[in-house]
């Protein structure tokens, strides 16, 4: 990685004096840059200004969504900010991810950018402005001289470019800070994401007000429009070639680690998308009874199970979150079969419960009891299955929630208020996961020594639809026989 030219950097030649070493030159540009190459650097460039944008294909959606968001806050000022680069270590960032309430109502991905919807003087509605910051500027070295600057970083669209593109005029985000304290009346901010703002909004703005902005954009995710239908779908297809990809190295990853699935997967989540959705669990033997096991620097060995639970996120940050749990031989062993046709089993319940009109806890509910019913018939639990549910007994092997929301966020919707979420009703156009699991942990010993170190988790990203719903993973078998037949398949190819 090339270093910087920045004032704590400077250009590594030795200065004729130590005033010279501290000083900055009468260009007002840092130690090291001469006058004559800071004017030769502000000429000479061609015109890169791009005309007639279509707009993203988002548009008209992130338009409707900001529509709703005005009727429900009528005359205030409301601030959703994408939020800035965070430091991965010393002069490095992590890479820049906007904040899901900015990207929902703008389709805009760039960092530092600001959306502000401003109530209209004597009218109903408001006034989109997306704040961005515009092209480098080249005559005062900030294109070339800056960290961020475009030599540095890559160009930038300018703030007509912008506005072409995402059907909001664009304006300097430098100059919003300075607007902001000054601006009066009701003023509502998506907190957490630009210290900047906050700082601007101190006395302007309430905790309780700015949750409330918050909540209730998580709530209105919960229905995914018909663009959002279609980035998922495509996440998830993505999604399932990484799992065929997985199958098809599982012997590289006997002689490696579970690193060598984690980056396979890597590979085709940011060749066909934009990242992956969240840490991949690539969980070989003992390691699938951990529920969210993201080290994989453990052995993959023939004869255990993998648990791979992993998603690819789209271009426009939409993620699939889908898990199997695969022989690593291509056969699962009698034991391992039967601990996975029960989980399979407890899936198609909690499937068969999605739909339209149903209570969202109706579908945990109809595959814990296929899971409690299983381990009472094994031996595991005493009975009644009543009891057991009662209790939440099943819980020592089960461990968690059935499913999520799922969208721009792998748990979507999580600032919901309980009664629109956890204790709400399905509707078409919501999206959620059903996976239910069983785990017995390597030191249990309360269960047979041969069930010790088994973990098995089946996951499906399902769509409710008018008239039930769709399995938008469907694609990637779940039988376990279906499951071993697919494996062969692949790895004859």
């Amino acid at each position: 990685m090339a270093e910087e030219l920045t004032p704590e950097t400077p250009e590594p030649e030795t200065p004729e004096t130590e005033e010279a070493a501290i000083k900055p030159r009468k260009n007002g540009l840092y130690p090291g840059v001469s006058d004559e190459l800071a004017e030769n650097m502000k000429s000479g460039w061609a015109d890169t200004e791009l005309h007639g944008l279509e707009p993203i294909a988002q548009a008209s959606e992130t338009a409707a969504r900001r529509a709703a968001l005005s009727a429900r806050f009528p005359g205030e000022r409301l601030v959703i900010p994408a939020g800035n680069l965070k430091t991965r270590s010393n002069d490095t960032e992590y890479a820049f991810r906007a904040s899901t309430e900015y990207t929902y109502l703008t389709g805009d991905q760039t960092q530092d950018g600001v959306l502000v919807l401003e109530p209209k003087a004597g009218q109903d509605g408001h006034d989109a402005t997306v704040y961005l910051l515009p092209r480098s500027n080249r005559e005062n070295g900030e294109f070339w001289l800056d960290g961020q600057g475009e030599l540095w970083v890559g160009r930038r669209h300018s703030l007509t470019e912008a506005g072409q593109l995402l059907g909001i005029p664009a304006e300097d985000v430098r100059e919003l800070p300075a607007a902001l304290k000054d601006a009066t009346g009701s003023v509502r901010n998506v907190r957490g994401h630009d210290a900047g703002i906050e700082a601007a909004l101190t006395d302007k703005v309430t905790a309780e007000r700015d949750e409330e902005l918050r909540v209730h954009l998580s709530e209105a995710r919960a229905v995914k429009d018909a663009f959002e239908i279609g980035e998922l779908q495509k996440a998830v297809d993505s999604t399932v070639r990484g799992f065929e990809d997985v199958v098809k190295i599982l012997d590289k990853a006997e002689a490696t680690s579970e690193r060598y699935i984690e980056g396979t997967f890597f590979l085709r989540a940011r060749v066909e998308g934009n990242d992956i959705g969240y840490g991949s669990i690539c969980a070989a033997g003992p390691h699938a009874t951990t529920l969210h096991w993201v080290r994989n620097d453990g052995d993959v060995r023939p004869g255990d199970l993998l648990l791979l639970d992993a998603g690819v996120e789209t271009h426009t940050l939409y993620t699939a979150d889908v898990t199997r749990t695969l022989p690593i031989n291509g056969r699962y062993s009698e034991l391992q079969r039967k601990i996975y046709d029960a989980v399979y089993e407890s899936q198609e319940a909690g499937i068969a419960a999605v739909k339209p009109g149903a209570k969202y806890r109706d579908f945990h509910d109809a595959s814990q009891r296929v899971l409690a019913e299983k381990l009472v018939e094994w031996g595991l639990l005493e009975g009644p299955v009543e009891k057991v549910l009662e209790l939440g007994l099943q819980r020592r092997w089960t461990l968690h929630g059935t499913g999520h929301m799922l969208g721009l966020d792998v748990h979507d919707c999580a600032a919901a208020r309980r009664e629109a979420y956890a204790d709400g009703t399905l509707e078409p156009g919501m999206c959620l996961t059903v996976e239910p699991g069983l785990y017995f942990q390597a030191d249990d010993l309360t269960v047979p020594e041969e069930y010790r170190g088994i973990g098995v988790r089946i996951e499906d990203d399902i769509l409710v639809t008018e008239d039930g719903n769709r399995n938008l993973s469907a694609a990637l078998p779940r039988r376990s026989d279906e499951v071993e037949a697919w494996m062969a398949a692949l790895k004859q190819a």
